[in-house]
């Protein structure tokens, strides 16, 4: 069950994750494995995070449902499938703090190069098939060992400039697939201890109020900042994955 120590840490990473799901994307919701990681092993974090998101996903998408873009789901989804099966066969084999660098250095890099070009050249930008794929590839596979599979859909989504509720929606439905399937081989790998099963129902009932939240805070923000609160999420994120695996 929940130590003193890890409940401190992981009220407030529930409830981030939460208010990110429900509001903005995911975009501040990396924050939650490396939080929990301070108080238990990384693999065990990631164990007791991913029926958390599960639930997040499931919360959200009463609000969410059917206002997702389904071309870019059908360039996304085979990516994240290969990338979760990727995920699972190399458990264990991959230093885990290497792919966290990697995946912070291109959110950062991102972020700056874009605040670098003129407004027009990333307004409206239709879907890359090739970029989306690679992209939700390694979404999926960042999503399995770490759940940061964020970052890489941020980076494909942004530029595109989707009305607000069609970005969340987009995500919330991407990543509701990305984690009920991550599920099985998390099982097969032994991750869902009786202890990492009771956490996770520990924390659940904090999860709708984090959604709620973030509902609340979206209709209340509008365009042109809801777009850089999200981008924003990602350069924090990014620099987060950097700062906790240096």
């Amino acid at each position: 069950m929940l130590s003193t120590e890890l409940l401190l840490l992981a009220v407030p990473a529930v409830l981030l994750t939460g208010l990110s799901k429900g509001g903005f994307g995911g975009a501040f919701g990396g924050i939650a494995v490396p939080l929990l990681a301070l108080a238990v092993p990384p693999t065990q974090a990631a164990a007791i995070m991913l029926p958390i998101l599960c639930t997040a996903d499931l919360v959200g998408l009463r609000a969410y449902y059917g206002k997702w873009d389904l071309a870019n789901l059908k360039i996304m989804l085979p990516g994240a499938l290969l990338g979760v099966l990727l995920g699972a066969l190399t458990f264990g084999m991959l230093d885990e703090r290497v792919i966290a660098l990697l995946i912070g250095g291109i959110a950062v890099a991102f972020v700056l190069l874009n605040l670098l070009r003129p407004p027009a050249s990333t307004a409206g930008l239709p879907p890359a098939r090739g970029k989306g794929t690679a992209l939700s590839t390694l979404a999926g596979f960042t999503s399995f060992v770490a759940h940061a599979g964020g970052p890489p859909v941020m980076m494909h989504l942004l530029p595109q400039q989707l009305d607000k509720v069609r970005y969340v929606a987009t995500i919330n439905v991407f990543f509701l697939l990305t984690n009920a399937v991550k599920l099985l081989p998390y099982a097969l790998l032994g991750q869902f201890s009786a202890d990492n099963l009771l956490s996770s129902l520990a924390l659940a009932p904090l999860v709708p109020l984090g959604v709620w939240a973030g509902l609340w805070l979206q209709n209340r923000v509008n365009h042109v900042w809801f777009y850089r609160i999200a981008r924003a999420g990602l350069l924090l994120a990014g620099i987060q994955l950097i700062a906790q695996n240096l």
